[in-house]
């Protein structure tokens, strides 16, 4: 179905249960609760759209188009919308401290001056691998520090090097340092709000992975599995790509070819809501916007997709939508410190 980039859908936001409550199906009937979805820059991505940060000061948010090398600004109080063309892939999109953003761009951790387009390379990984690799997600912690993974070359139509991606921090002194080896596709990342766990997905195996964090020194430690998708069907679930938690350290993932995103607990790995997003299968990430963080926007792509499935089944694709009326809220987002 068409949507005009004004236009309102009104959707349902359905609460669901994982296999231990089913249960409570045959005695309740579960909660239903009303929610608008808008697609508020309607096909703006010409390939894959991804990483939305909401910059909470200038009250903006930012994404990037990966493959079409670009980073997006678009401003809610006017709905206008500006971008940077790059000599590279762009993975994620941070806002400075002390001024500027701050990109993954190829392999590189990367400052860009909006104003300028001025580039100036902060530090490179994977130099001599001998192979393409690429930074794809990125969050900063609460300490202000950058973690980013890569991975690694695509060996098929949608297929990649399995097990060649690592995760990396940056540092407030900008020195570099490997946190986990052997990631097939790094993707979202999360912390609680005690800043005692950090949330992380690897896309290939399905999985959201939990470790203890310490927050003075970043060093995270046993690891385990939060959410596990690898046994549900990929048709309905897609894969697990990016994430952001609410003030309830619950997360809400976007799954990349089931055309929705899923709120889990990921204390128990219970699956607690499901957004659907019409017109649109790639569904890449999420993150918490608007004035009091209660807007969830969300990207999505339209890789290698016909004219004619454009036409008939995703005239949404590479699109960014608002969600609102979930009865949830996120933090202000961490920025880069270094």
């Amino acid at each position: 179905m068409f949507i005009s980039s004004k236009a309102l859908w009104r959707g349902t936001l359905s609460k669901t249960f994982s296999k231990t409550d089913r249960h409570h199906r045959r005695s309740n009937n579960s909660t239903m609760s009303s929610g608008t979805l808008e697609p508020v820059l309607k096909n703006v991505f010409t390939k894959l759209g991804e990483g939305p940060h909401w910059d909470h000061v200038q009250q903006k948010l930012y994404c990037v188009d990966i493959l079409a090398n670009r980073v997006y600004r678009y401003d809610p109080e006017t709905n206008q919308h500006d971008y940077k063309q790059l000599d590279d892939n762009v993975g994620f999109v941070i806002p400075r401290k002390s001024g500027g953003l701050v990109l993954g761009l190829g392999r590189r951790f990367a400052h860009l001056d909006w104003d300028t387009g001025a580039v100036t390379t902060l530090g490179e990984v994977e130099k001599d691998l001998g192979v393409f690799s690429r930074f794809n997600d990125g969050k900063c912690d609460p300490k202000g520090r950058l973690w980013a993974g890569t991975m690694g070359p695509e060996i098929g139509p949608t297929q990649f090097e399995p097990q060649a991606g690592n995760l990396y921090v940056l540092d407030l002194d900008r020195s570099i340092e490997k946190k986990e080896k052997k990631v097939s596709i790094s993707n979202g990342l999360a912390w609680t709000g005690d800043c005692k766990t950090f949330y992380y997905i690897d896309s290939i195996p399905r999985k959201v992975y939990a470790y203890d964090y310490d927050l003075e020194t970043g060093n995270i430690s046993n690891r385990r599995t939060a959410v596990d998708l690898s046994d549900k069907p990929i048709e309905e679930y897609g894969l697990p790509d990016g994430m952001t938690i609410d003030t309830d350290d619950n997360i809400w993932v976007a799954c990349y070819g089931s055309g929705a995103v899923f709120k889990f607990d990921p204390r128990s790995g219970k699956l607690l809501q499901k957004v659907d997003i019409p017109g649109a299968k790639q569904i890449t990430s999420v993150c918490w916007g608007g004035k009091n963080l209660d807007e969830l926007y969300v990207t999505c792509g339209r890789v290698a997709i016909s004219p004619e499935e454009f036409k008939t089944k995703q005239p949404n694709a590479g699109s960014i939508f608002k969600v609102t009326g979930t009865g949830c809220k996120g933090r202000p987002a961490f920025v880069y410190k270094g």
